[in-house]
């Protein structure tokens, strides 16, 4: 005879453990869900696809009114455009934050809030990315294999221009600052200038007045051996006349003549 008391608890046993597992899993992905969604998004709210989706919702008639507003294709598919345009930017920006936020994430320097906010945001543009494709091939046949290519070109020259009207704008400043700094040096340069010719005016001003010196000539030595007293030292006016052999003029002889 089978005991089915004793067989039933085993069966109890694993209804009551794959029941708890159930629900906890179900509470986890619950909370994780909402966590996910409190976190704030990775980036700012797409202009140009809400604008994309505002043109497409005017073709359809509204309740009030059977007619609908029809819009050309020509201008949805600009704005299909300007939305892949934008979808280059992000996708650039999150290829270039990943593997530094991944490398931050394993030294522990961010928290795991940041990382689930990226990985949303991640998710997010695939999803865009897949959305942006069938719309184009919506508008146009075979139009979602170049859409991103025409945009890419579209965000590169957008960048280029950019940087040229950054460097014309420095440019313009640096003129306006090497303008003043030229002048500020030939201020300088002119002011140095005056000051030289008011040294050489003050120079020519001291020649021009003629102040001499007197100069102190010894007598020559002795035929002894003896240089001369200081009695025979002859005061001479600088610039006096000499004789051609370098002597004193004739009142110096004189005067050494009498005394010998």
């Amino acid at each position: 005879m089978v005991d089915w008391i004793s067989l039933a608890v085993p069966f109890a046993y694993l209804g009551i453990l794959i029941g708890s597992l159930a629900t906890f899993s179900s509470l986890y992905r619950a909370r994780k869900a909402s966590k996910s969604a409190s976190l704030a998004p990775w980036f700012p709210a797409h202009l140009q696809r809400n604008i994309y989706l505002s043109l497409l919702h005017l073709d359809q008639p509204s309740p009030t009114s059977d007619k609908a507003l029809t819009v050309p294709d020509s201008i949805l598919k600009a704005a299909l455009l300007r939305r892949a345009t934008e979808d280059i930017h992000r996708i650039i920006s999150v290829r270039s934050a990943k593997q530094a936020l991944s490398t931050l994430l394993a030294r522990g320097s961010v928290g795991d809030e940041l990382w689930q906010r990226f990985l949303r945001a991640e998710k997010e543009m695939e999803e865009e990315l897949k959305d942006v494709v069938q719309e184009a091939n919506a508008l146009a046949p075979n139009w979602g294999a170049t859409i991103f290519q025409s945009a890419n070109e579209m965000a590169t020259n957008a960048v280029i221009r950019k940087r040229v009207e950054e460097v014309q704008a420095q440019a313009k400043l640096d003129r306006e600052w090497w303008d003043r700094k030229r002048e500020t040096t030939r201020t300088e340069f002119m002011k140095e200038l005056d000051i030289d010719d008011e040294k050489v005016a003050e120079k020519g001003s001291d020649r021009g007045t003629g102040t001499s010196t007197p100069a102190r000539v010894s007598r020559p030595m002795t035929a002894g051996g003896e240089k001369g007293s200081d009695e025979d030292t002859v005061l001479v006016e600088s610039g006096g006349p000499t004789t051609p052999g370098g002597t004193v003029g004739k009142a110096g002889a004189k005067k050494r003549k009498g005394k010998k």
